[in-house]
């Protein structure tokens, strides 16, 4: 019999991490799921970790380094299940996620998409992400460009879906090598609305050495030209998209990438933008060194970079 859930989990040198990151699945207190990890030519010790770990519902699999959208859909072409959840391998779930995820499957069976409440883990303290919306019930169904002005509603870590829907979307570019979920989501966005459970479930625990926080080469981030004519009639989108070219605009400026700068400022709306982000796509780039060193100082991730 097929299980509920396949767990697809990517890991690229996560020996630190990966540990705590299977535990908190295998404790899961819904338990009909397979666990399928992809990894994609750890040069650490990631697999000796991932061999301590006996659970049967396990499957390793390893391939040559060829980035996570890469990994991600080997592991999604192996699933069983109809319902796939992604995990990255330095994440952590709350002991009853996929209880939560069950239920809500369960309560709205005409659904593809489904998410929860994501909280970044610094160590020394956890902040709740504060999203766009208000929604004071446990469960509500969202447009995803809509309900992503601040913060994407879907992760990597915190999405569930049906399989069913890569017959419409596609399974992620490889093409892109950091901002593939953006633009997944952004296809996802396009034919599903999202149900977003109100509950803190996900820990996104930052690692400074991740490839989202590390990769600043524009050359390797979505161009966001695949959905020229989609943002014309829908204005959440547009501004969705917009408020992503402005980051990497941003990016572009300050790693002295004068044609990439021009190419995301010249598809971006400047009415898509508030004040403060007009004010800082003229800024010199000494003056966005100076407020990103300040910003700095808090420890937190920053979010100028695509995300």
């Amino acid at each position: 019999m097929k299980p509920f859930f396949s767990i697809v989990i990517s890991v690229y040198n996560k020996s630190s991490y990966i540990e705590q990151t299977l535990k908190s699945v295998v404790n899961q207190t819904f338990t009909d799921f397979e666990i399928i990890i992809v990894d994609d030519g750890s040069t650490d010790n990631s697999l000796e970790v991932l061999k301590g770990f006996t659970d049967n519902r396990i499957s390793v699999f390893t391939t040559e380094n060829q980035g996570v959208s890469a990994a991600r859909n080997f592991g999604i072409l192996k699933a069983e299940a109809a319902y796939i959840a992604l995990l990255d391998g330095d994440d952590t779930w709350k002991i009853d996620y996929l209880e939560c995820l069950h239920k809500a499957i369960l309560k709205f069976p005409d659904k593809k998409i489904f998410t929860v409440h994501v909280a970044q883990n610094y160590g020394h303290k956890i902040v709740p992400l504060n999203y766009s919306f208000k929604q004071d019930k446990l469960y509500g169904i969202h447009n995803f460009f809509e309900a992503s002005q601040k913060y994407s509603i879907l992760t990597s870590s915190s999405i569930v879906f049906n399989k069913s829907i890569l017959k419409k979307t596609g399974l992620f570019d490889t093409s892109i090598v950091s901002g593939e979920d953006v633009d997944m989501w952004i296809r996802f966005g396009l034919f599903f609305d999202v149900v977003f459970i109100n509950k803190l479930l996900v820990l996104y625990n930052y690692n400074p050495l991740s490839l989202s926080n590390t990769t600043f080469d524009l050359s390797k981030k979505p161009k966001f030209d695949k959905y020229l004519n989609e943002e014309k009639g829908d204005k959440f989108l547009k501004t969705f998209l917009d408020r992503n070219r402005y980051s990497m605009a941003i990016m572009g400026k300050l790693q002295n990438d004068k044609k990439s700068f021009n190419y995301y400022r010249n598809h971006l709306d400047i009415k898509s933008l508030n004040t403060r982000r007009k004010i800082l796509l003229k800024s010199p780039k000494w003056l966005l060194q100076f407020l990103l060193k300040i910003l700095s100082l808090k420890g937190e991730k920053l979010y100028y970079p695509n995300n």
